[in-house]
């Protein structure tokens, strides 16, 4: 299981301290101003675009960089999880690998270390 301090919005990927809430998927979390900014979006009303990246500075960009990078982090922690799982219920590695568009060596050499 991924400790609690590594949890953060997958969409905006702000950490858990930075939001009100955190709203936790299957290997993803979702933060209370995500969820704000879908529902305008779904009930058809006016949102604000994203800055364009052009007009973010190089210390924004690279904060952006460093917060997505650890948001990969969770999602990398549940497909391990349940392939871990999977190869419990004794599921082939061929079958992983499908599952995954790689090949069963290639899914076998990412995630055999973890049985």
């Amino acid at each position: 299981m991924m400790p609690e301090t590594a949890m953060r919005c997958s969409f905006c990927a702000k950490d858990k301290s930075e939001v009100e809430r955190l709203i936790a998927g299957p290997g993803v979390f979702i933060c209370n101003e995500c969820v704000a900014l879908s529902a305008e979006i779904l009930s058809g009303q006016p949102t604000s675009s994203f800055p364009p990246l052009d007009g973010k500075t190089d210390d924004e960009l690279l904060a952006d960089v460093a917060r997505l990078n650890l948001s990969r982090g969770q999602v990398e922690t549940a497909v391990r999880d349940r392939v871990q799982h999977l190869r419990s219920r004794s599921v082939t590695w061929a079958r992983i690998g499908e599952a995954l568009t790689m090949s069963r060596q290639s899914a076998w050499e990412r995630f055999s270390g973890e049985e």
